[in-house]
């Protein structure tokens, strides 16, 4: 089952979707009727750094024996179709193409063995980075953390099996990232388990499982898609940062 987020004749609302249609409290609408959403709203999005063995070699570092994990801020959170807006600090941006996990309900030292009943599902997820700020910095705050650098959806996928899916990303058409989640360092079930003993995890949080190897700049005008198997594809434009 898909769940999406969408405004319809003006209202909020959360439903279900149903080949190219969305349906909520009995009523049924055309996806091409709607605006979507993000999927979900978190109160934090937990990301993964390295979590792929060639995405950490192509940045020159180890890999890691536990997961190395930062957070991103709601405020950075945007849906498909919105755009990711370059700051004007930044002169190299960086898209990644990430699965993520959104949480069902409050979670605090669970086992791997626990982490199903726990999540209720999947979806595509941008781990926008300023990769110059991210080595000027040293840390990845700030890197991570601008408005929009957290394009989420389109939809919460709740029947994946996560174990083995594709994932790609694609900048203006041309396919830059293609993996498989069966090379993430750290699982789903591990990730989940290991960030609940250092954190609460609270309904609606999404975990990002961390991003393949081919990571590139998006430049102001360019189109990022990301796309994974059985779940969908999130397009987000790039624009310029106007200053008010």
């Amino acid at each position: 089952m898909k769940i999406a987020r969408f405004i319809h004749e003006g209202k909020e609302k959360r439903g279900t979707i149903e080949g190219d249609w969305v349906h909520a409290d009995g009523i049924g609408a055309p996806l091409t009727e709607v605006t979507l959403l993000s999927p979900v709203f978190p109160t934090k999005i937990v990301s993964v750094g390295l979590n792929y063995t060639d995405h950490a070699l192509e940045l020159g570092m180890e890999v890691p024996d536990e997961p190395v994990i930062f957070l991103k801020p709601s405020t950075s959170v945007i849906g498909p179709d919105e755009a990711i807006i370059y700051p004007e600090m930044s002169k190299r941006v960086d898209y990644e193409a990430e699965l993520g996990v959104v949480i069902k309900k409050t979670a605090r030292h669970i086992t791997k063995e626990e982490v199903p009943e726990y999540i209720e599902g999947y979806t595509c997820f941008n781990d926008v980075t300023a990769r110059d700020l991210q080595k000027k910095d040293g840390q990845w705050t700030r890197a991570k953390s601008f408005d929009t650098f957290a394009p989420v959806g389109p939809f919460i996928e709740t029947e994946l099996d996560p174990a083995d899916v594709g994932i790609r990303s694609f900048l203006n058409g041309e396919l830059r990232q293609n993996s498989r989640t069966s090379n993430l360092i750290f699982n789903v079930q591990e990730l989940v388990s290991f960030i609940s003993s250092v954190m609460t995890l609270q309904k609606g949080d999404i975990i990002a499982t961390g991003t393949p190897a081919n990571i590139g700049p998006m430049r102001p005008g360019d189109e990022v898609v990301v796309e994974i198997d059985g779940v969908g594809r999130l397009v987000n434009s790039v624009e310029s940062e106007k200053k008010q």
